[in-house]
């Protein structure tokens, strides 16, 4: 799989009863690839893959390559706290029809580089027909995927690529350098985008795509047409609300974004709570601003 483009990371909407919102799912993704975006990421931290069931997974996953067919690539979230629920994920997600699935350290469990590697390890052993982009997000595992980890797997062709969220724009450009034709490099630190592609970047799996899937496409399209200016420009115009959904409550903003541009996806699940009036009040002002 080539990784290139925007490649949205999915929100899961849900109803006012709490069950997931298919057919706001599928509207969502067609206004994103009305705008242009190159596939997508459902079952991420964006699409609160920790709160929904098995069966809601799989539901997820077979709406959107129904609707998506043939139009975009796909990347399946699949993630856990241990080895053993982690190919559990894989294969769900390889039973309903993905190649390629996205996976960050299992949280809790703290593993150290060398377990890390084990871990890998054993999900390529156990399921060999998937292709794996490793997801460095060391805020919400408070484990990262090390240069050790990617000096192990860096010749291995399944494993393909990584999400790189650490927020550490260094270790970006170096894995830029440093791995140039081994792993395909995504930003997954949305208000260094345009960093990210200056330093060899080919996609971005991009939450903010929900809401601003237009802006983002137009970023990218200016950007590879060596438009770098043009690209400067909207970014310059995103930032704001970018390092407003970055300093926090990422998945409750990106959904009342959602909103805001007219999909009821409702409220993220609990612990998760709604956001206060004031704070949509804050975000509604750099949204609107974002819009002019």
């Amino acid at each position: 799989m080539q990784m290139k483009g925007i490649l949205p990371a999915l929100v899961t909407p849900f109803d006012a009863s709490g069950a997931v919102d298919h057919d706001t799912l599928a509207d969502i993704l067609e206004f994103q690839l009305k705008a242009g975006v190159s596939g997508f990421v459902p079952l991420g931290s964006t699409g609160e893959y920790y709160a929904l069931t098995h069966d809601e997974r799989r539901a997820i996953l077979k709406t959107v390559r129904e609707v998506v067919g043939d139009r975009g690539e796909l990347i399946g979230g699949a993630n856990g706290s241990c080895t053993r629920e982690v190919i559990e994920q894989v294969r769900l997600v390889r039973d309903a029809g993905y190649r390629n699935v996205l996976i960050a350290p299992p949280y809790y469990a703290l593993p150290s580089q060398e377990e890390l590697i084990g871990h890998y390890e054993a999900i390529l052993d156990a399921v060999p027909d998937v292709d794996i982009v490793l997801y460095n997000y060391p805020v919400r595992t408070n484990v990262e995927v090390g240069f050790g980890v990617l000096d192990v797997f860096k010749d291995n062709p399944r494993v393909i690529g990584i999400k790189e969220s650490s927020g550490n724009l260094l270790r970006a450009i170096e894995i830029g350098e440093k791995y140039k034709g081994s792993y395909q490099l995504s930003c997954g630190s949305d208000d260094q985008a345009l960093d990210f592609f200056l330093w060899g970047a080919t996609s971005w799996i991009c939450g903010p795509a929900n809401c601003f899937a237009s802006h983002v496409v137009d970023f990218y399209t200016k950007f590879s047409a060596g438009d770098i200016r043009g690209a400067q420009d909207v970014m310059r115009k995103l930032f704001p609300v970018m390092a407003t959904m970055e300093a926090g409550k990422f998945v409750q903003k990106v959904k009342y974004g959602c909103e805001l541009a007219g999909f009821k996806v409702g409220n993220a699940r609990l612990p998760l709570k709604p956001l206060t009036d004031a704070e949509k009040a804050e975000f509604r002002t750099v949204y609107e601003a974002s819009q002019a």
